[in-house]
């Protein structure tokens, strides 16, 4: 069974369903990895016995240093495959030449890269907008593209536009992981 860790920051929606849909059916969920010690995906890793290990970046000088550390923790586990998750740092080549990494992105790239992009991809007059599974290089959002999936935008609010982008990450993002690790998605 192919092994990866989630890396999050936040609520830990996606690292969730993510754990649902394929942990322990296709894949094995390793670890999961913070680095906010308040984040409420702790809990919900908590809920299916899968630990977390807590980096907190504030307790490092730099964003190398930092991701010296990510490393050496992924690096623990013969993994094959790190999965980014609503992890809200930008990693450095410390990390993306020791690591493959694949990360989920609420527009369509290239398109919005970067934070609040749910909400400036809402706002532009873009009539499309999606999701974008993608690799992680040192570039911000700036991996190639590996999954996309869109959907037209017009007459949403807000609210339904957040919904419609979520409901995409939750379907996208297991067939991305499954296509990247070379499994079937059924």
């Amino acid at each position: 069974m192919k092994k990866i860790a989630i890396l999050f920051s936040g609520e830990g929606t996606n690292m969730e369903n993510i754990i649902k849909t394929l942990h322990d059916k296709k894949i094995k969920v390793v670890k999961t990895i913070t680095n906010n010690s308040n984040a409420n995906g702790i809990k919900r890793a908590k809920k299916y016995n899968i630990p977390t290990i807590i980096v907190d970046n504030k307790n490092f000088n730099s964003r190398e240093d930092f991701d010296k550390e990510l490393v050496s923790e992924l690096k623990k586990d013969n993994l094959d495959l790190v999965v980014l998750a609503g992890f809200m740092r930008i990693l450095t080549h410390t990390f993306t030449d020791n690591i493959k990494s694949i990360n989920i992105h609420p527009s369509l790239l290239p398109h919005f890269k970067g934070a609040k992009a749910i909400e400036r991809s809402f706002e532009s007059d873009i009539k499309e907008a999606g999701v974008s599974v993608h690799d992680v290089t040192s570039e911000l959002d700036g991996g190639e593209i590996l999954l996309q999936k869109s959907f037209k935008k017009e007459d949403m609010n807000f609210t339904e536009f957040e919904k419609r982008i979520h409901e995409i990450e939750y379907s996208l993002y297991p067939k991305a992981i499954l296509k990247y690790l070379g499994e079937k998605y059924e």
